[in-house]
């Protein structure tokens, strides 16, 4: 079997962020493959249902320019170009797949908290990315920062 030659990672920006990114950069140098990152922002209308009677344009497009620029720090020691770090608005495992079909991608790399008991009846973006995916999926086991592994 050859090595992964697209990778695409999807991040949620937290400080746990880093354990994903530090896995499949792992991964793209043992392959040679290219690495794209994505975060992907629910419309604050979908977390709201449209019951605030005020416009969140302007709060939501202050969420992307500080979701671009988390994503460019991120990008930087990796030497990620621009046109490989996405920021998307939309349903996170919707994104991910078209993001990664669109770019042809063979693996897609994500974190996974590990909830349990409600949290995880409920489902998480790791289970939506994982049931859907045109191609491989590895969920990275996250710990919280400061906590051993």
């Amino acid at each position: 079997m050859s090595g992964y030659k697209n990778i695409l990672v999807g991040l949620d920006l937290s400080q746990e962020s880093t354990q994903v990114l530090d896995r499949a950069a792992e991964i793209a140098a043992q392959s040679n493959a290219q690495l794209s990152l994505a975060h992907i922002i629910e419309p604050l209308t979908f977390a709201y249902g449209g019951d605030i009677p005020m416009d969140l344009s302007e709060v939501q497009e202050q969420l992307q320019n500080q979701a671009k620029e988390q994503l460019r720090r991120a990008a930087a020691p990796l030497n990620i170009p621009a046109e490989r770090q996405h920021v998307v608005l939309g349903q996170p495992a919707t994104e991910i797949h078209r993001l990664a079909e669109d770019a042809g991608c063979d693996l897609i790399v994500i974190g996974s908290h590990g909830r349990h008991g409600l949290a995880l009846l409920l489902g998480s973006t790791a289970n939506g990315v994982l049931h859907g995916a045109g191609c491989d999926v590895l969920a990275v086991r996250v710990h919280p920062s400061g906590e051993s592994k």
